[in-house]
């Protein structure tokens, strides 16, 4: 089947893939065009119920060039990551056949048919939510579904690194890490999971979205700032990440609530620390973000162990990691005492996702807040000052599964008569 065939039919697949955050962070490259980054990572893939990418790829031998569409529009393929996913997919596609609808496809086929993309995220991008590494794994994953490539994971997991680098731990569920490799060729750069979701699901996520505006420093040029400026990067990625990375991994493994805490909220910190460190410094925090951390803070050091941890990725947003349910019932209180939505605001928009946790927390409507009385470490640590509406919106979510193939048509975002989004 050559494209010239005048052929009409459509042929597409629809994935849903989950984000991750990490908890050893990635920051900084070895290699910017093949994204190695200078030092391994640990994340958590979350619930893609609640935050996930929906991706539908075409194929048809009456698209005249590569199109993609994300949240509704139109935006070029002409990048250079995109374009390394789809050389190196299209150079592992394999022979396919749909007897009922008479399509067969060779692999040499492959290379000249032309594919539409249509992407969904379900939570903001750009905003420091890691949309990036949903949205490349979830291109990749579908698109190998699609050419019928046979790779495993940890290989697709190297094709989705060369689109972003954080995307290739979304090819798993649960804990993942991403083995930042020592060949120049990035060929053993791969993410592997340490755990599935189930490992640990006592675990409630809770992430505080402060803003869904774009990022004034985007990841890229962060990064490759704070490696040519920073001293600290240097120490970091030598000294400090591989003795965490195995503390983590340990933790992960036992399910030890107090080490987890602590490396993650650490090496958040040290994160920002090497952002600052940076020339121009890079400030993805702000005041909202800092409260959040002394709520949290105090919070622990009164209970006498860590109740909750905190990892900020390159933005404002908080991703709150409760050890248990009950936890996270007093921390959504908490976090509604303190940062109480604008009046008028709707109590289903301001939490979503988990809305069980809500229910836990005795929260039905705005008043419920309003009577939330403060516990006694609140007014003994002074945290009674209320930040009205400088949170726009909670997420209540857990650690979450990896990419699946959506089998329902009607859940396709194209049109299956003419290829283009629906």
């Amino acid at each position: 089947m050559a494209a010239e065939s005048g052929e009409k039919w459509v042929l597409s697949v629809t994935a849903q893939t989950p984000t991750n955050i990490a908890v050893i962070k990635y920051w900084g490259k070895r290699d910017e065009e093949l994204i190695l980054p200078i030092n391994d990572s640990i994340s958590v893939t979350l619930d893609p119920g609640h935050l996930c990418t929906t991706t539908s790829v075409a194929v048809s031998p009456s698209f005249t060039h590569d199109r993609i569409w994300l949240n509704g529009k139109e935006v070029s393929l002409s990048g250079g990551r995109f374009q390394n996913c789809l050389r190196e997919l299209r150079s592992r596609a394999t022979d396919f056949e749909d007897e009922k609808r008479g399509i067969k496809i060779t692999k040499k086929d492959w290379e000249k048919l032309r594919v539409h993309i249509v992407s969904y995220n379900n939570f903001p991008t750009a905003a420091g939510l890691a949309s990036s590494a949903a949205g490349l794994a979830c291109l990749v994953f579908s698109l190998a579904k699609l050419m019928n490539v046979k790779e495993d994971y940890s290989k697709l997991s190297a094709i989705a690194r060369q689109g972003s680098g954080s995307a290739c731990r979304s090819l798993y569920g649960g804990f993942v890490k991403w083995i930042m490799g020592k060949e120049d060729n990035g060929s053993d750069s791969i993410a592997v999971q340490l755990a599935d979701e189930k490992h640990w699901d006592d675990l409630v996520i809770i992430i505080a979205v402060v803003s869904s505006k774009q990022k004034e420093t985007s990841s890229t040029s962060g990064m490759r700032d704070t490696v040519e400026t920073s001293a600290l990067i240097k120490h970091r990625a030598k000294e400090v990440v591989p003795k965490r990375i195995k503390e983590m991994e340990e933790a992960i493994a036992k399910r030890d609530f107090p080490s987890f805490a602590r490396l993650a909220c650490a090496d958040s910190n040290q994160f920002h620390a090497v952002c600052l460190d940076t020339l121009p410094p890079i400030f993805y925090m702000n005041d909202t973000s800092h409260r959040i951390i002394s709520c949290v803070e105090k919070w622990n050091r009164h209970e006498g162990s860590p109740q909750v941890a905190y990892t900020f990725d390159a933005g404002p947003n908080a991703v709150l990691i409760s050890k248990d349910r009950k936890t996270a019932t007093l921390l959504l209180q908490r976090l509604l005492f303190q940062f109480p939505p604008q009046s008028d605001a709707d109590l289903n928009s301001y939490v979503i996702g988990d809305k069980t946790v809500l229910k836990d927390a005795g929260i039905e409507d705005l008043k419920d807040i309003e009577a939330l009385a403060p516990s006694p470490e609140i007014k003994e640590n002074a945290l009674t000052q209320r930040y009205r509406g400088d949170v726009s919106y909670f997420i209540c979510t857990r650690p979450g599964r990896g990419p699946v193939v959506l089998a329902d048509e009607s859940q396709s975002l194209i049109n299956p008569e003419t290829g283009l989004p629906k």
